[in-house]
């Protein structure tokens, strides 16, 4: 048995929860103690009912303010030294930041894991500029760093990390007992679901302008579906009013934000993610593909290691509503034992490389390696 305290943090409780609950439980398993770091929000009771500790920290996740984000490194550095800290998982942008910096300062280990690296290393800019040095700085302290896939990990490597120091997760992994294949149904209605943050860089508008044309030809044959948290706080948020004029012209159905998305699943033929974000390995995609969902993504970073194109599903060309509109039509006129066959070969894939136990191992196997360092 362990007696190592292991802190995992991420800028949500919701992102801890949703992503990393098995990974807490094998911990737990394991006989290490969890400390669960992240700003108190409606999953933090649900992160303490697994059994580990919580504790609350202050992140303004997209502010730009440098005091606040001076006193973030400061509270990861009073949390770390006061709970005796072992070894720290940072998840999401600022937090393999912010946290590696607090951690160094006291002298504890370091795992990061950098799902997509966003508009930083996307875009020109002070801010971008500002914030990919602070990549560079900080992940040069981390005493490992996991990606999502190659692009990133190549990044990162000739920035000078030592690549020793480095590996590629598949993703987050998906939990296979929760997401079990569903064969589709043919109801005479083709169903389209985008599962994403509603940003405008995840492809959103496009989505939306491309369920019009095809509302407008296929009529009550087909239906458009969003699901995802709205943010109208954020620049790069689609508003809640824009969300209602969509869902007032009638192209597309906004449902909201689900803690049982497999059930929503279920009943889709296609999941759809049209990103031009630079994304790690989305979820979102690997659920649905884990549920036999065939999959329309764009030939993108992160985005195209989910998709064997005619096989599991269609690549198509980021910001091209026409290429999108294509690659949905070859789902709504595919006849339905195709279809099937698309979703089995898409759950196969899955089951190969993307189980979330790989990720789990791998977990593991990192904290046991800097821990013997």
């Amino acid at each position: 048995m362990q007696n190592k305290t292991i802190a995992i943090t991420a800028n949500t409780c919701w992102y801890i929860y949703n992503f990393r609950r098995n990974t807490i439980i094998t911990l737990l398993d394991h006989g290490y103690s969890v400390i669960a770091c992240a700003p108190r929000d409606d999953y933090t009771y649900m992160l303490e009912s697994l059994g580990c500790k919580y504790q609350d920290v202050k992140i303004d996740k997209s502010g730009l303010n440098p005091i606040k984000d001076l006193y973030t490194i400061f509270n990861f550095y009073t949390l770390f030294k006061t709970n005796h800290v072992d070894v720290v998982l940072n998840f999401t942008p600022k937090n393999n930041i912010y946290s590696t910096f607090a951690a160094r300062l006291c002298k504890i280990k370091v795992i990061n894991n950098i799902a997509g690296l966003g508009t930083a290393f996307g875009s020109s800019g002070l801010i971008n500029f500002i914030v990919r040095h602070l990549y560079r700085y900080s992940q040069k302290e981390a005493d490992f760093i996991f990606f999502q896939n190659q692009e990133d990990y190549s990044i990162f490597q000739r920035l000078g990390i030592n690549k020793r120091s480095m590996d590629i997760l598949p993703g987050s992994g998906v939990d296979l007992k929760r997401f079990k294949f569903q064969e589709a149904t043919d109801n005479g209605i083709t169903r389209f679901a985008v599962v994403a943050r509603m940003l405008f860089d995840k492809g959103i508008v496009q989505y939306a302008d491309a369920a019009k044309i095809l509302k407008t030809k296929y009529r009550d044959n087909v239906e458009f579906l969003l699901i995802g948290f709205i943010d109208d706080l954020n620049p790069r948020s689609i508003t809640s009013a824009k969300m209602k004029e969509w869902v007032d012209e009638g192209h597309v159905k906004y449902l909201g934000v689900s803690d049982n998305i497999e059930d929503i699943l279920g009943d889709v033929d296609c999941v759809v993610l049209p990103s031009f974000y630079r994304e790690g390995v989305p979820k979102s995609l690997l659920e649905a593909a884990a549920m036999g969902k065939p999959l329309i993504t764009t030939d993108n970073v992160g985005c195209r290691e989910t998709v064997e194109d005619g096989k599991t599903g269609y690549l198509c060309q980021p910001r091209s509503v026409s290429d999108l509109c294509d690659k949905m039509e070859l789902i709504i006129n595919m006849h339905l034992e195709d279809r099937i066959a698309m979703g089995k070969a898409g759950r196969e894939l899955i089951e190969k490389k993307f189980d979330e136990q790989i990720v789990i191992k791998k977990y593991l196997m990192a904290l046991q390696t800097v821990l013997n360092k």
